[in-house]
């Protein structure tokens, strides 16, 4: 028999059956491309250190988490409870918050390169600002 729709029927993946789910699977590729975003940025050149420290702090942080998070769910750590559910979508906006004020960061730095900078140095920055987007 089915669990009821009310009774939140729905359970947690655990060990390898997170990489059998849509969600869980996205996973894997903001593993992958939050690494990326941390050496693209850790390579381009900001006149400004205040804005490579918060960009560097969102980079580094979401990828440890997100690195923490998997590993949670590999392991099993939630438990089937479903906070867990409310913990991941909260981390995932909070995520997406850093990365957006990354990303605006990143682009003012960008746009105040544009003078006075070599072209390649201009380049990076742009690469590493649609790398966060």
């Amino acid at each position: 028999m089915a669990p009821s729709a009310a009774s939140g029927g729905s359970s947690l993946p655990s060990g390898f059956a997170v990489f059998t789910t849509f969600p869980d699977l996205l996973f894997l590729f903001e593993f992958v491309f939050g690494g990326l975003v941390w050496i693209l940025i850790a390579s381009s050149h900001v006149p400004i250190p205040l804005i490579q420290g918060w960009v560097m702090f969102t980079s580094v942080f979401c990828f440890i988490a997100t690195t923490l998070l998997l590993f949670l769910c590999v392991i099993g750590a939630h438990g089937s409870r479903t906070s867990w559910i409310t913990l991941d979508a909260t981390y995932h906006c909070m995520a997406s918050l850093f990365y957006f004020g990354a990303s605006v960061l990143e682009a003012l730095a960008a746009i105040q390169l544009q003078v006075g900078f070599t072209y390649k140095y201009y380049h990076e920055n742009i690469a590493a600002v649609l790398g966060i987007v």
